[in-house]
């Protein structure tokens, strides 16, 4: 039987997704499937892979899909189910990308032994640089954790974590993004209030917390050993990592992930 991926939604994240297996050559565009309540994402949709990409409800998706991914928001959850649930292939491997959903609350709406996959992405999953983690459920077994790793490592990293880490997960790298655009965006207006023109400013801003990121990856340094290497004696750099301190933005941060991630444990009850 034909692989087919299929997507319940088709807004931006089910296209990053789809764009990314096929140009990494996991799957072929007449091997994609997916449904959205909305035209506009199911013209766009279309457009990317193909009419026949495009089926006529969430039902036929399932009908088709050996690999079906839950596009939509938490909210809309239940009434997809609803409709999946019948239609369900028996050896389908469902993948959840709803925050706060969890393995127990899908469960309970598809059929007994459903193999299913609860995942974390974030947005960067749009430019194929995501940070994604996935817990596996129940009657899912390490073949099916091989195949989300597959489909999200087209997209960014991927990493196995028991569920119970996944609130973590969605405070730190899935909430991530918002707190660094914050920081990115105070960077570049520090760098007008010195005298650079706007448009200079975010872009070295941007490009700088890019490449100290990569410097953090590529290296396997620890962020601190970098840091010092920047920070000479009586130096630029010391100067404003002391006023960091004395405001308190390490502080700042902490507590940000740490509130989105409890934030998340409110969700999913």
């Amino acid at each position: 039987m034909q692989e087919i991926l299929g997507f319940i939604g088709a807004g931006q994240m089910a296209t990053a997704l789809a764009k990314g297996v096929v140009a990494a050559g996991l799957y072929r565009a007449e091997q994609i499937r997916a449904f959205d309540p909305f035209e506009g994402a199911r013209a766009n949709f279309a457009e990317l892979f193909g009419a026949a990409a495009v089926v006529e409800s969430n039902a036929a998706v399932a009908s088709q899909a050996t690999l079906l991914v839950l596009a939509v928001k938490p909210q809309q959850m239940s009434a997809a189910l609803a409709e999946v649930a019948p239609a369900l292939q028996p050896t389908a491997v469902v993948v959840s990308i709803a925050a706060g959903v969890t393995l127990k609350k899908l469960a309970a709406q598809l059929p007994p032994g459903s193999r299913i996959v609860r995942v974390m992405p974030n947005t960067p999953c749009l430019v194929g640089q995501g940070a994604s983690c996935f817990a596996l459920g129940e009657h899912a077994d390490s073949t099916d954790g091989q195949r989300v790793r597959q489909l999200l490592s087209a997209v960014g990293i991927a990493h196995e974590v028991p569920e119970k880490l996944l609130d973590a997960v969605t405070g730190l790298s899935g909430s991530g993004p918002a707190f660094v655009y914050t920081v990115i965006e105070a960077l570049a207006d520090g760098g007008v209030r010195a005298g650079l023109p706007r448009a200079l400013a975010a872009e070295l801003a941007a490009q700088t917390v890019a490449g100290a990121a990569a410097m953090v990856l590529e290296t396997g340094k620890h962020p601190a050993e970098l840091r010092d290497a920047v920070a000479s004696p009586a130096g630029t750099t010391i100067a404003g990592l002391a006023e960091l301190e004395r405001l308190g933005l390490r502080g700042a941060l902490i507590e940000a992930v740490t509130a989105a991630a409890e934030r998340s444990k409110e969700l999913g009850k």
